[in-house]
């Protein structure tokens, strides 16, 4: 085996260095984390997933006394394996947000103002909204005479908050209506 002098000098220095380190305490072998195990005390965990992309990292949510105190990645989850991304890190600022929304607003169209409205109002609205764009595109019969039952005038982009059993039932109740342009956009 053939060495030349300029990598013997540099593995007798790198040795060097690693021996003097060693004797000043520092050890470079893994270390097992004290934290590790340790539950919040008297907290409740609830495993979810991640509402913000179709990644669908697990989260770990703690309860206490009804609310919510913690959040953090899951580390048994087989996707994340503990690690979120700044978004999902930042999940808890969903619940603890004092700007956030907690009561479903309108504007009318060219309005400048929001009013509050009950939500028996604006799924009443949604579903005439709904059903008179759709009673106004609706196609029967294309131009060759194929029957199609579709609608043109509504699309649909869907959400990163749904897993896979709720994108197949919203799917299939898009579908239903006759619509043609569904997408689904896990990050908007």
């Amino acid at each position: 085996m053939k060495i030349s002098r300029r990598n013997f000098i540099k593995a007798s220095g790198v040795a060097a260095a690693g021996l003097g380190l060693s004797q000043l305490g520092f050890d470079l072998s893994p270390i097992e984390s004290y934290a590790a195990g340790l539950k919040i005390k008297g907290a409740k965990e609830i495993t979810h997933i991640c509402c913000y992309c179709s990644v669908s990292c697990g989260q770990i949510a703690h309860v206490s006394k009804g609310k919510l105190i913690n959040f953090e990645g899951d580390p048994d989850h087989p996707i994340s394996e503990g690690a979120l991304c700044a978004k999902g890190a930042a999940a808890y600022q969903i619940h603890d947000n004092p700007n956030r929304l907690k009561k479903v607003r309108y504007r009318a169209p060219y309005g400048t103002s929001w009013k509050e409205v009950s939500w028996e109002w604006a799924l009443e609205k949604i579903a005439r909204n709904i059903k008179k764009s759709r009673d106004s595109s609706f196609v029967e019969k294309n131009d060759k005479g194929q029957v199609v039952n579709r609608t043109n005038g509504i699309a649909s982009v869907g959400s990163a908050a749904l897993d896979n059993e709720e994108c197949f039932l919203y799917q299939t109740f898009l579908r239903g209506l006759g619509l043609v342009w569904i997408e689904h956009q896990a990050r908007i």
